[in-house]
């Protein structure tokens, strides 16, 4: 199977480190490909903005389509088979209220990583307690 989607995400986020290895994991089909903005592959890819990428989440799918935010953390369940996990948060009554939540994880996501892992940043796959 050809890749579907491209994900582009901060792998110096311990949360989201951890969720894109997990999708990583269940990608059996080898349908995303996943580009951490901190590595030597983003840069294959200038038609991404790095400063708006580390702001929230972005994808591009095999049509081209840019999707951000939730839109492209469904979209990535999706290609792995479980969409149906973040469909609820595109339903048109929850959708304001999840994007707003999801845009206070993006701006705050150090803090919370730091919360719920005890560590704050990843460097090269490995995550410290520095701030």
């Amino acid at each position: 199977m050809m890749t579907s989607l491209i994900v582009f995400y901060d792998g110096t986020c311990p949360l989201c480190a951890k969720e894109m290895n997990h999708l990583r994991k269940l990608d059996t089909q080898q349908r995303l490909h996943l580009v951490d903005l901190h590595s030597e592959e983003f840069a294959q890819f200038p038609d991404i903005d790095p400063v708006s990428a580390s702001e929230i989440l972005h994808a591009v799918d095999k049509q081209g389509r840019l999707l951000l935010g939730l839109d492209a953390v469904h979209k990535a369940w999706q290609m792995v088979g479980r969409g149906w996990l973040y469909a609820p948060l595109r339903w048109r009554l929850i959708r304001p209220v999840a994007d707003w939540c999801y845009f206070f994880f993006a701006r705050h996501r150090y803090r919370i990583s730091f919360l719920f892992t005890g560590t704050s940043r990843c460097d090269n796959g490995q995550c410290s307690t520095k701030k």
